[in-house]
């Protein structure tokens, strides 16, 4: 539009000369700034900075338009997902998701594979029923770290994990498992879904499994797909925290890793999955769902 044009050269050019150029009055154009469809101009520019703001932070640098429109909702702006996604689009501001993986499971092994009792049916009615697990590789300038995460399919909180330089099963996936356990405490009958990889059929965490009486569930060999909630969450990761950051000691990774997962991610972070809420107020929200059903 033509005093859309104006408005956005107003800066530059003479008003007044872009007017009788462009053929419409002045009079006209200063009536348009002060109608509905100046302010609609001028709120964009307030989104378009708000936007700014948050696709600046490292952690929400992921976020596309329904998650972005979310959080600028949080913050008091009164915006649609075709809105924020027309300014993001219209200034070139995208999400950093990239997919890059190292490959860490080793399932060149002979020990027997459990069956996939998820299908690739990755929900759950209640918590502490599926939890999905799994390992990826983060480059620091010491060397290799393996980050081990375990993942509630309800609320898609982590609620284990553990991290070292070796992948070993007692470092990597018991660790994990000790932690989730200890922290959660399920009831008999959970099933744990995984990759066939050696730290899953290792005889030790399989003898833990069946000592918290949980359900073993394995991907297919080879097939991405089976596990694709726990490799979502580390192209995430990434994404907002290790790509961001470039390469630190294993130390200040740890640290970082610790601050994203349990400050950030669990709490913070607006899943698509969860109604654009966090793994947290996802949960709390359903609670007092159930406690109004129940009185």
């Amino acid at each position: 539009m033509k005093y859309q044009f104006i408005q956005k050269y107003s800066s530059v050019h003479c008003v007044q000369k872009m007017c009788r150029v462009l053929k419409v009055s002045r009079s006209g154009f200063y009536q348009w700034l002060t109608s509905d469809e100046g302010r609609y101009a001028r709120e964009n520019r307030k989104i378009l900075a708000e936007i700014r703001n948050v696709h600046a932070r490292p952690t929400m640098s992921s976020y596309g338009g329904p998650r972005m429109a979310s959080e600028l909702n949080d913050r008091g702006f009164v915006c649609s997902i075709p809105r924020v996604a027309r300014i993001m689009k219209a200034h070139h501001i995208r999400s950093t998701i990239k997919t890059r993986f190292k490959k860490t499971t080793n399932s060149d092994h002979k020990k027997e594979k459990s069956p996939n009792l998820l299908q690739q049916n990755f929900s759950s009615p209640v918590p502490n029923k599926r939890w999905v697990s799994d390992i990826t590789h983060i480059w620091t300038l010491q060397g290799w770290l393996y980050l081990t995460i375990i993942l509630d399919l309800f609320h898609r909180k982590i609620v284990g994990w553990a991290i070292s330089d070796r992948l070993y099963a007692n470092v990597t996936t018991i660790a994990a498992l000790e932690q989730a356990h200890k922290r959660e405490r399920p009831e008999s009958g959970l099933i744990f879904h995984s990759d066939p990889g050696s730290q899953y059929t290792a005889d030790k965490f399989r003898a833990l499994l069946n000592k918290y009486h949980m359900v073993q569930s394995m991907s297919g060999e080879g097939n991405c797909y089976d596990n694709a909630v726990a490799e979502s969450f580390f192209k995430t990761l990434k994404a907002e925290l290790i790509w961001q950051n470039g390469c630190k000691t294993r130390n200040e990774t740890k640290r970082d890793i610790f601050r994203y997962i349990e400050c950030h991610y669990n709490r913070h972070r607006k899943h698509s999955y969860l109604d654009y809420l966090s793994p947290e107020k996802f949960l709390l929200r359903e609670q007092i769902k159930l406690n109004q059903a129940i009185t």
